[in-house]
Formats: structure tokens, C-alpha cells, sequence
């Protein structure tokens, strides 16, 4: 399996590769990309490549790159690695990146409750109403195609995961019938 330097430059050849595809695309008018829908995918791409792999189910340890760039927030994906273990769930090409998101979305919401539990009138930043999927859909892609990315680098096609789920219940189902 590869490295996480090799799962590196294999996401930023792929992010080069589909940037100058869509400068063509757009040159041609075959694509419209604002400025903001660029950002965004390019920040979720980046994020999901360098700060949320899928190999942090092994942050147990210490040789993940993804959490030794957390620097001493790295200990927070401690706990991920002992819910999932190595290519299980959190190597699933749908729920596999939502659980890192999740995950992270519970240590976000733990450290607001602490900040409105010791300091009640903080003024914290608002999202945005309504949301577009303008905004959304550039972040989604870019993190999921930087997540997928690994994944077929890891030889993990999508149905992985599910099948080893349909056997455990159809087993079970077998059993008790």
C-alpha cells in the first residue's frame, strides 16, 4: 500500500491534472467555476488530503502524517483509531469520510458548549443563511474526491465495507432461520 507521502502526491497530481482540465473546460465555456467555488473545492481537497485521511483510523499510533499535522491537536484523533479499525468503516467511500467529518464536527460542538458553558454571552462567528449549494458542492466534492482518491490508491473500491456487513447479518439471519 502506498505511503502517506505517496497518497500525497498522488491527490496533488490529480488536483493539477483536474485544475488545467477545468481552466480548458471553462476557456471553451463548457464550465463555469466562480473564484469562490475554486477556493472552496481547492480547501476541501487540501483539507481532506493533508488534515483528513482515511488513514487516520490508525492515529493510534504515531506514523500518520494526517495527525502529526494536527501538531498537539493530533492526540484528538486518538480516540477515532480505536473506534475503527484499519480499512473497516472508515475506508468506505461514503460513510468513510463522513465519519472523519462527524467526528470532527463532535469535537467541534464539545469545545462550543465549553466556550458557552464558560462564557455564555461569547460572541461566536454565525453560518451563513441560507446556505447555497453553490458554496456546499464545491466543499463536498473536493473533500470527497481527495478521500476517494486514497481509497483507489489503496486498491478500496466502492462496496467495500458493505459486503462484509451483508455477510455478518446474513449470516446471523442464516442462523437463527
Amino acid at each position: 500500500m502506498p505511503s502517506g507521502r505517496v497518497h500525497n502526491l498522488i491527490n496533488i497530481a490529480a488536483y493539477c491534472v483536474l485544475s488545467a482540465g477545468a481552466l480548458v473546460a471553462a476557456r471553451q465555456d463548457l464550465l463555469t467555476v466562480t473564484p469562490v467555488q475554486a477556493l472552496n473545492f481547492s480547501v476541501a481537497f487540501f483539507a481532506g488530503t493533508l488534515l483528513l485521511s482515511p488513514d487516520l483510523d490508525l492515529a493510534d499510533g504515531g506514523g500518520v502524517d494526517s495527525k502529526r499535522r494536527w501538531g498537539v491537536l493530533g492526540v484528538l484523533w486518538v480516540p477515532y483509531g480505536w473506534l475503527f479499525r484499519h480499512r473497516g468503516l472508515s475506508h468506505t467511500w461514503l460513510l468513510g469520510p463522513l465519519t472523519r467529518l462527524l467526528y470532527l464536527g463532535l469535537w467541534g460542538g464539545l469545545l462550543l458548549g465549553l466556550v458557552r458553558f464558560l462564557w455564555p454571552g461569547a460572541p461566536l462567528p454565525e453560518l451563513p443563511q441560507p446556505i447555497s449549494l453553490k458554496v456546499v458542492l464545491p466543499l463536498v466534492l473536493g473533500y470527497y474526491l481527495s478521500q476517494w482518491l486514497h481509497l483507489i490508491a489503496d486498491g478500496v473500491w466502492p462496496g467495500h465495507g458493505w459486503r462484509q456487513v451483508r455477510r455478518r447479518v446474513g449470516g446471523r439471519v442464516r442462523r437463527r432461520g
